[in-house]
């Protein structure tokens, strides 16, 4: 447990040291072991099967589903009291990343362990529990959640499903329907919401065998094909009253705070997909040649290799970053209050910002890596008969679950604005100075004895440099911030890249005296790569915020800050990109996992 508790989005104004910061060199024995026990699964018993599965044989999905349950894969969140392991979320977090491996299976072990299962855990009453939990967690029962709707995806809130009670008082009737079910077709438990008497947003445990639920046709997808995804009907559905979850008119806490334990952990099983897409590329690099060459040879196709490796180093870095911040959290409630899931939902929705920064980089790092997978391979990629070609189909979803990457964009700066107005962030004083740094000139040197000197300065001027334009953007449009989406998403855009690069960096940092002096020279390049892609994305988001908030002499003086703080000497860029792809080329694997 790291010595200093830290607040979400505290990483914007706070200086971290890398001893505060959990990264994957820090797994235990525990972990480690279950990481190898869940990818043994994987690879016996899903990868040989994944062609049948994505011809839709639910039946191995289940059979699969059982198995991860007799491994112990589906109680890891579950409390103890209840037959649960009630581990970490580090824990959590590297078998969901291991079980990406699974192709469509992944899918559908991510929705029942995470919105599938966790309503029941943070929100049912003991007799819930005892009801539904061991079914759910020893893969007896499929779980599924059922939020939107038709005419409602982000708006969830815009609900139109009704919930009545009978006149009995013993039954709520449920009508409507629910769209795109993520398990719909063999689930037995869906987590279903509703509006009682067409207003109070409500959410209820509901059975398959229960009278008047219809579950639809499997939709015809793009990708994850092997998933299953339904409409399911409520006509008149009779469901029990004591099967009301949490409270009524209180539904909206459940869907958004479970959703946020759903961004994190779509996060790490991006990242283990992007680590398998990439080993893919390379090794169809190493096998192809042209001009009697190997294109892994060639400088076009290194490059590639280098920034993805790059790139996933900081998706890496990133989630395990954030499972520590969120353990670090968690550790400091008693287990033995009254309200415990009431204190720990706090807990993690603390970090919603960071969750949301979680789904929307590893994602968009996998998109990354896909699409390049797909161009190594040339006319191959598009066929398929290489697994490419289904990695570039599948991936496109996870920008869209979970909430769109768009809507996270503007939830991410818009939930640390709240929290500085609520003055549980100090983001106007830390603003005022920024603007101050802004007037004043810097002669700050950089000391090259200090390692990662260059990237550690760069991480305080982009922390500055976001203080001056979100600063900027609350100053002009104050409490109106919130309906100007396109500074929001250039203000996401910074805070997200300030968190990935800050990640890699402490991480590199945190174990390099621990590491030979090749694996120091491939942290280096690392480092070096992902932090000057990342500062040119920051500088281009910066330019169009300030173009959008402010005009004449104040724009002229806030790009003048742009081209100050988001500047990195990236010296040897080149050579640390053909040592990466090299190295990782020579081996055929991820060089940090």
């Amino acid at each position: 447990m790291a010595e200093k508790i830290f607040k979400g989005g505290e990483y914007l104004i706070a200086d971290v040291a890398c001893e505060d910061v959990f990264t994957p060199e820090d797994f235990s024995d525990e972990q480690r072991q279950f990481a190898e026990t869940t990818e043994q699964f994987v690879e016996n018993e899903i990868v040989p099967h994944i062609e049948e599965i994505d011809k839709q044989n639910f039946d191995l999905v289940v059979a699969g589903m059982q198995k991860c349950g007799e491994l112990g894969l589906l109680m890891m969140d579950a409390p103890e009291e209840y037959g649960g392991l009630e581990l970490d979320k580090a824990s959590s977090m590297l078998v969901a990343e291991k079980v990406s491996q699974g192709g469509s299976f992944s899918v559908a072990y991510a929705a029942h362990t995470g919105i599938g299962t966790l309503p029941l855990i943070y929100y049912g009453t003991h007799e819930q529990k005892e009801k539904y939990l061991e079914k759910i967690i020893s893969g007896e029962w499929c779980a599924a959640y059922c939020l939107t709707e038709p005419g409602s995806g982000s708006d969830a809130l815009g609900a139109q499903a009704s919930a009545v009670l009978s006149e009995d008082g013993k039954h709520y009737i449920l009508n409507g329907t629910k769209q795109y079910i993520t398990n719909g077709g063999f689930a037995e438990l869906f987590t279903v919401f509703a509006k009682i008497d067409k207003e109070h947003f409500t959410a209820f445990l509901v059975e398959k065998s229960f009278e008047g639920l219809v579950v639809g046709a499997e939709e015809k997808k793009m990708g994850i094909k092997g998933s299953s995804t339904t409409q399911i009907i409520l006509d008149n559905c009779k469901v029990p009253v004591e099967n009301l979850l949490g409270e009524i008119g209180k539904g909206h806490k459940i869907a958004f705070n479970v959703l946020n334990v759903g961004r994190f952990k779509l996060g790490a099983g991006v990242t283990g997909a992007s680590k398998m897409a990439l080993v893919e590329g390379i090794k169809y690099a190493n096998e192809r040649k042209q001009f009697n060459t190997q294109i892994s040879k060639f400088g076009a196709i290194k490059e590639k290799v280098a920034d993805l490796t790059a790139a996933i180093y900081a998706s890496e870095s990133l989630v395990y970053r954030l499972a520590g911040l969120l353990d670090d959290k968690l550790a400091t409630i008693d287990k033995g209050i009254d309200n415990y899931y009431e204190e720990y939902q706090k807990g993690i929705e603390e970090f919603a910002p960071e969750c949301g920064i979680s789904k929307v980089f590893c994602s968009e790092v996998l998109a990354q890596t896909v699409d390049e997978v797909v161009q190594i391979h040339g006319g191959y990629g598009f066929c398929s008969e290489y697994p490419a070609e289904r990695y570039y189909r599948d991936e496109r979803i996870n920008r869209i679950f979970e909430g769109t990457n768009e809507i996270n964009r503007l939830l991410i700066p818009g939930m640390i604005l709240r929290k500085a107005m609520k003055g549980e962030l100090p983001l106007q004083a830390e603003a005022m100075k920024a603007f101050e740094s802004l007037m004043t000139p810097s002669f700050e040197e950089i000391d090259d004895s200090v390692l990662f000197a260059a990237e550690k300065a760069l991480i305080k001027n982009i922390k500055t440099l976001f203080l001056i334009l979100a600063g900027t953007g609350v100053q002009k449009f104050m409490d109106k911030i919130a309906e100007e989406q396109e500074i929001l998403m250039a203000a996401a855009d910074i805070a997200i890249q300030i968190f990935a690069i800050e990640s890699a960096v402490l991480r590199a940092e945190k174990c390099f005296a621990k590491v030979s002096e090749k694996k120091q020279e491939l942290l280096k390049a690392a480092v070096k790569v992902f932090t000057f892609t990342a500062t040119e994305a920051i500088g281009t988001a910066a330019r169009k915020g300030a173009f959008y908030v402010e005009e004449g002499d104040t724009l002229t003086m806030i790009l003048s800050g742009c081209r100050r703080f988001a500047k990195y000497d990236a010296t040897g860029l080149l050579a640390a990109k053909r040592l990466l792809a090299e190295v990782a080329c020579e081996e055929e694997k991820y060089l940090f996992g």
